[in-house]
């Protein structure tokens, strides 16, 4: 009788197919059967569709004469019972003959009841093997995971450190597109962008997918609602602190959480009409939204919704134009800044955080040692709980302090960082944007205008057909500055510095 000799792993650590081959084949020629074909596989028994097993049914199938097949154990060849009922079949149609080498048993079309029963016990105590290593591996991820420990793949703008035998030992913010996550949560913040023109805005910064494709729709989405960016990962409906470093704040993320609440309450006709200022104007007399519509076409106008008609019941209808008017004063004004008063201002603030450099460079070393300090902490306590040395509730109460002052000292260094070290960078920034602001406002889409607005201005509101509003610090004070060679006072005499009409 020909036989196929089939030798199968899934772990590197079990048996290797070389060593089942050799003590098959010896098996083979002491049966007095003919070896025929040789199939070592590397799959799993209970994943997948299992393409090499089917080569050797088919095989198997489409011989014309018995096939004796010989493998090592029961469990090399099957650990369910899925493929018991195809095997079984071509046994009792006399086309197949199993030779399990180490059970010592060999089934057939003439094989007794008892031989038939073993073989069945034999996958049971297999796919029982198989269902206690899911048990265990189950109870294994749900201790990483109470211990802090992500199990799964992590997710974008972080990467896994790995030592020398491959195992993973940490997760860390990803350079490369770590600030990129956080400037999402930064614009969607602002209440200024869709799920749509944060996709378009953060793909022109370069972020995207592991596959290097656009970011999805849903996988945008994901990120805004995904708690690991800030210290807390999501794991089968169930919220477990994390040891890793933050990306962004806890109070960034409720932010996004707030704006997020409020789109799903806006139809969407409304929210999707091109209207600079949208959600930015109100009505001084009674605060409602000014609402906008187009007339013939191509002329925007605004009007008071008049929702509170017991205080204002009187349409009165305002161009864009004439809303627009006064903050191109101001932009015009912001432009006229020398870009020597900026180079000052800047050196002056950079000499003047030099200075305090190696204290802010201290500060944050010591709060660096008190993070990895605490972890240690938080290793020590998980060797308490597995030596019984304190209870289970013990552990959690101590695990959750412990990771909240992990949480504020990397708030701490985060505003250190920010605040202390880079806020020259940050005035230069701001001062060039003020100072370039008139022709990016130009320049740039009705969304881009409306987020440009809503960074520079606040309280905008309408009195009849006047409109007034004030100037987000710092650009209330950078407008104090700007009289060289204009100031806005002197290009209206009627304009007063706050509110600006």
């Amino acid at each position: 009788m020909k036989a196929i000799i089939l030798a199968r792993v899934s772990d590197k650590k079990q048996d290797s197919n070389e060593a089942q081959v050799t003590r098959i084949s010896d098996y083979v020629r002491s049966k007095g059967l003919t070896p025929w074909k040789t199939y070592e596989i590397e799959e799993s028994s209970t994943r997948g569709d299992r393409e090499k097993f089917q080569e050797v049914v088919k095989e198997i199938q489409q011989s014309k004469e018995p096939i004796a097949l010989v493998v090592d154990t029961v469990d090399r060849l099957q650990r369910s019972f899925k493929e018991l009922v195809l095997l079984d079949d071509l046994r009792k149609a006399g086309k197949l003959e199993i030779h399990f080498y180490r059970e010592s048993l060999i089934v057939n079309q003439n094989s007794n009841s008892s031989d038939l029963l073993r073989w069945d016990m034999s996958v049971m105590f297999a796919r029982s093997y198989v269902l206690q290593l899911s048990d265990n591996v189950k109870r294994k991820q749900e201790q990483m995971r109470r211990n802090g420990e992500w199990t799964g793949k992590p997710p974008l703008g972080y990467v896994s450190v790995h030592d020398a035998q491959g195992k993973r030992t940490d997760i860390v913010p990803d350079p490369s597109t770590a600030h990129l996550i956080e400037k999402m949560f930064e614009l969607y913040a602002t209440g200024n962008y869709s799920l749509k023109s944060i996709r378009t805005a953060i793909t022109k910064a370069g972020l995207k997918s592991p596959a290097g494709k656009t970011l999805a729709l849903s996988m945008v989405e994901h990120i805004l609602k995904n708690p690991f960016y800030y210290g807390e990962m999501l794991s089968k409906d169930k919220i477990y602190p994390h040891k890793y470093q933050p990306i962004i704040s806890k109070e960034l993320f409720d932010r996004n959480r707030r704006v997020r609440e409020g789109w799903n309450k806006k139809p969407f006709q409304y929210a999707a009409k091109p209207y600079i200022f949208r959600g930015l104007a109100r009505c001084a007399t009674c605060g409602c939204a000014m609402s906008p519509e187009m007339a013939k076409g191509k002329y925007v106008y605004y009007s008071c919704t008049n929702a509170r008609k017991d205080l204002c019941a009187t349409k009165v209808y305002v161009p864009e134009k004439a809303l627009l008017e006064p903050v191109y004063n101001v932009l015009r004004t912001f432009s006229g800044i020398p870009q020597g008063t900026i180079d000052e201002v800047v050196e002056g603030l950079k000499q003047s955080s030099e200075s305090k450099g190696l204290y802010h460079s201290n500060a944050i070393d010591a709060l660096q040692k008190d993070y990895v300090a605490t972890q240690g902490k938080i290793d020590r306590l998980m060797d308490l709980l597995i030596d019984e040395s304190i209870t289970k509730d013990d552990y959690d109460r101590k695990l959750k302090e412990l990771k909240e002052k992990q949480y504020d000292i990397n708030l701490q260094i985060g505003d250190r960082t920010r605040a202390d070290e880079t806020y020259y960078v940050t005035a230069s920034t701001v001062l060039n944007l003020a100072k370039n602001a008139l022709s990016l406002f130009e320049s740039s889409e009705t969304d881009e205008k409306r987020a440009l607005l809503n960074y520079l201005l606040q309280n905008y509101v309408v009195d009849g057909k006047k409109p007034m509003f004030t100037l987000r610090s710092p650009f209330d004070s950078i407008l104090s500055v700007a009289t060289q060679p204009i100031g806005l006072r002197d290009q209206d005499s009627n304009l007063e510095p706050t509110p600006y009409t």
